[in-house]
């Protein structure tokens, strides 16, 4: 009998979550995303140290004072890519700054650095998304990234609206969350959920059900798991990433795996059209206070993460 991780990947898209290559290598996922908090947790192995001092060593012969930090950094990310992309056939995502999430200016000039910094190392655009946070300025860089044939995971995504957003913006990709979903339903209403009750896996299957109705391009990739149940519940979504310690728990269970997804079943359900502009996303959005507690904790954690390795990558300047 295969594995629930060979029978997810017949009608679902495997992403690994992760910045271990060695991981990639046991699970042979399609793409990879990465994030602040992952890529600090990697940069500290032993086994990376590496691409740490390649990244330190390239730019202090180039750089000095207040711009050194920064392109270390960035090239610190794109390294990281480069070595994911020699494993994973597809893309990865790389992070824009966490602090940048609500100028969208500075996204756009980011983003575009990035994709410049991948093509110098012989990486076309379509092997590259640009993460950004779900924020209103977020998604509308994201929208003039799309314009420039530069494609984006819009991440920290918690809400219906924000996936509207994003799906009229025309972005390539959203990250709906899960896990952190549920974290915050468990911890107001003290109680757990089962894995088809899961707040966050019927957020996700609203927001792939509206895409589909309505006609959207936009791929769904449903993210932060908490466990193996959210997984199988969304079977059939466009993309799934997923951490390794999920990744190993699907690898060793060879029961069946239905298919809880798809196009069909999507154009079925009762949801209706929404029409978005600006000041309806903002009322909307500050509606749902789960989504919106939620998409400012990410981005400050983020933040506290790229920090740390900012920190981390100072010391060794």
């Amino acid at each position: 009998m295969s594995t629930q991780l060979e029978q997810l990947k017949q009608f679902t898209v495997v992403v690994a979550d992760s910045g271990d290559f060695a991981t990639l290598k046991q699970f042979a996922p399609r793409d990879a995303t990465t994030n602040p908090s992952l890529i600090f947790k990697a940069a500290q192995m032993p086994e990376y140290k590496f691409l740490v001092d390649k990244a330190v060593a390239d730019n202090k012969t180039k750089f000095s004072g207040n711009d050194l930090l920064p392109r270390v950094m960035d090239d610190l990310l794109i390294l990281f890519g480069l070595e994911i992309l020699k494993i994973v056939p597809g893309r990865v995502s790389t992070e824009t700054d966490a602090n940048m999430s609500f100028d969208t200016e500075a996204l756009v000039a980011k983003g575009r650095h990035f994709i410049e910094l991948y093509q110098k190392h012989g990486i076309g655009r379509e092997r590259v998304l640009i993460k950004i946070a779900s924020t209103w300025e977020g998604i509308r860089a994201a929208e003039i990234l799309q314009r420039d044939g530069i494609n984006c995971n819009l991440t920290l995504l918690f809400s219906l609206a924000q996936a509207v957003a994003c799906a009229e913006a025309k972005v390539k990709l959203i990250s709906p969350f899960v896990g952190r979903i549920m974290d915050w339903y468990k911890a107001k209403e003290k109680k757990d959920f089962a894995p088809a009750e899961d707040p966050g896996v019927i957020s996700v299957k609203e927001i792939y059900s509206y895409y589909k109705k309505f006609g959207h391009a936009t791929e769904v990739m449903g993210a932060s798991f908490r466990n193996v149940g959210e997984i199988q519940e969304l079977a059939g979504c466009d993309l799934l990433t997923i951490s390794p310690q999920l990744l190993g728990e699907l690898q060793k269970n060879t029961e069946a795996l239905p298919r809880k997804l798809s196009l069909e079943i999507a154009r079925e359900s009762k949801i209706e059209k929404i029409l978005l502009d600006e000041k309806k996303f903002r009322w909307m959005f500050n509606e749902n206070a789960m989504a919106t507690e939620k998409t400012a904790e990410g981005i400050r954690l983020f933040n506290a993460d790229a920090v740390k390795l900012e920190q981390f990558i100072a010391a060794k300047l």
